[in-house]
């Protein structure tokens, strides 16, 4: 049984399936619309042009038709979309012509992802996008993304990355993750730091633009600086927290691309309340360059603090006190600010 979805500005033609996995005929994840939405925001704020843009996991191809309907005139020479099924190539093709996209900038191959990468000739933006871990397609994808480039990167293997299963992250991330309240955000930059590894090998800055976590997956773009001095100075950049690491300690965003992917979300009626809070608390945060947060529930409870402040009201007293500070993403009851931890709980106790 098939049904038509709405996402964004297109339309696709699905099967109904009762659950999400990589088994389902051709892979398609509602929950994944906001990394979409996030995708096209950001490609519409950069300053590049005529991009040729390469999609190895392209599944039912809803993130490329996005892209041909959603991206400003003259972002897009080419589309390349690709995936290893049959069923997909199908799915793909049917939904181009749904939607009446322009052909002549559309290739649609049905290869293994790495083989359709590494046949190119490079592409000025690669999404890797798949169900786990990304580390199968990394080598192949740094490979052929151009000089200032921009890479993204998605993982969906969380428990590895978060500490539940801390030897599966040594063997994939060759890191020891952190098992606490800012596991999300240490997940994140241990995969950021693996991302850069391989970058490096061909000298390759990959520099983080943007970076979340959301829904059970973690995201990260990257701009690509070709060079030998500024993939040394990436690594420089790579650190332990507490007993966590080695990891990214540099920042997680581009302030600058952060404003303005969050004031063209405000202008285009197209996106959710969900995805407006999401991006205003990213914002705000890109603003604090620190590794980790508080995590203001833990402190109540560690220091034995009869009341827990109202975060309105603690994030007040902390910007009176000459601080910077805001919500953290990562978590609800956190807070990321430069403030030291002493001074911090005497706030809380007031």
């Amino acid at each position: 049984m098939y049904e038509i979805i709405k996402e964004g500005n297109a339309r696709i033609k699905v099967r109904k399936a009762k659950k999400i996995s990589k088994e389902m005929e051709v892979f398609y994840n509602p929950v994944m619309a906001h990394n979409r939405d996030i995708s096209v925001l950001l490609l519409n704020c950069i300053g590049k042009k005529d991009m040729q843009i390469g999609l190895p996991l392209a599944g039912t191809g809803i993130r490329g038709i996005r892209f041909l309907l959603e991206l400003r005139k003259n972002k897009i020479k080419s589309i390349s979309f690709n995936d290893i099924s049959k069923d997909a190539v199908k799915s793909i093709k049917s939904d181009l012509l749904l939607n009446k996209t322009i052909k002549d900038k559309v290739r649609i191959t049905n290869e293994d992802a790495n083989l359709f990468l590494l046949n190119s000739k490079g592409f000025d933006y690669i999404d890797v996008d798949p169900f786990g871990s990304p580390n199968f397609m990394l080598d192949s994808a740094i490979r052929r993304i151009s000089r200032e480039g921009i890479l993204a990167v998605t993982a969906t293997d969380t428990a590895a990355l978060t500490g539940t299963y801390p030897k599966v992250c040594r063997r994939k991330y060759w890191a020891e993750p952190l098992r606490n309240e800012l596991m999300h955000e240490i997940g994140l930059r241990i995969l950021i730091r693996k991302c850069q590894l391989i970058g490096a090998q061909y000298e390759k800055a990959l520099i983080p633009i943007f970076s979340y976590f959301k829904n059970h997956y973690f995201r990260i773009f990257f701009k690509c600086v070709k060079g030998k001095k500024d993939a040394d100075k990436v690594i420089e950049q790579h650190g332990f927290f507490e007993k966590a690491g080695p990891l990214w300690a540099g920042k997680l965003w581009d302030k600058k691309l952060v404003d303005c992917i969050y004031k063209l979300l405000l202008k285009n009626k197209i996106y959710d309340q969900e995805l407006i809070k999401f991006l205003k608390i990213i914002k705000d945060e890109s603003k604090i360059n620190t590794v980790g947060f508080y995590d203001v529930h833990k402190l109540v409870k560690k220091h034995k603090i009869k009341k827990i402040p109202k975060k309105e009201k603690l994030i007040k007293r902390i910007k009176r006190g000459g601080f910077k500070v805001s919500e953290t993403h990562f978590s609800g009851t956190g807070l990321r600010s430069d403030i030291p931890l002493g001074k911090l709980l005497r706030f809380v106790k007031q």
